[in-house]
């Protein structure tokens, strides 16, 4: 019921459970995505609590990716202000959390916004920070966002994405030193 305002905040045991916690985005930036966390509500002692709540902001990061610059385009037109989201702790960094996001795709499902942003090729897997590099839940993970980079790779998506054998013949002709000339020839042509 606690609504927690900085990553210092949450207990170390939180995080090492690995916790799904709820929260209101508010911002996306460079550094991650910034989240009022939004406690449970118990209905009147929650009501009391507000009044002694204090207000901030909770910068949570997409745990084992590495954002291409098309990602920041795409989170910030997927998620919209204020939107609910999930995010499960998985470790702690300065003031920064790393974590799964789950965003609410209709009454039953859910994104994995990590797992999305592989899929779509607009990022690369990175290690996970906070988890240790031995345990079971590390791996699973890895795996799962490892799969995900790789549905991207094969369907040439995003920065996986190879240039088409007439795409290069383009460039090629384009680029080319007697082509170019002729181009400035023509445009000299055209001037005088």
């Amino acid at each position: 019921t606690t609504k927690f305002t900085s990553a210092s905040d949450i207990p170390v045991a939180f995080v090492e459970k690995n916790v799904k916690l709820r929260g209101k985005l508010h911002h996306i930036t460079e550094k991650g995505l910034e989240v009022e966390h939004i406690p449970i509500s118990i209905p009147f002692i929650t009501s009391i609590q507000r009044k002694w709540q204090s207000k901030g902001l909770l910068l949570v990061r997409l745990a084992g990716v590495e954002l291409a610059p098309g990602g920041m385009a795409w989170l910030q037109r997927e998620l919209k202000p204020k939107q609910m989201i999930w995010f499960q702790l998985l470790g702690r960094e300065d003031s920064a959390l790393e974590c799964l996001v789950l965003v609410n795709k209709g009454r039953f499902l859910s994104m994995c916004l990590n797992e999305e942003i592989l899929r779509q090729g607009l990022g690369r897997t990175a290690r996970i920070e906070g988890l240790h590099h031995d345990s079971r839940l590390y791996w699973k993970l890895h795996k799962r966002l490892l799969r995900a980079e790789l549905k991207a790779l094969k369907k040439n998506k995003g920065i996986w994405r190879e240039e088409s054998y007439s795409e290069r013949i383009r460039d090629r002709i384009s680029n080319n030193k007697f082509v170019q000339t002729l181009k400035q020839f023509a445009s000299w042509l055209r001037g005088s």
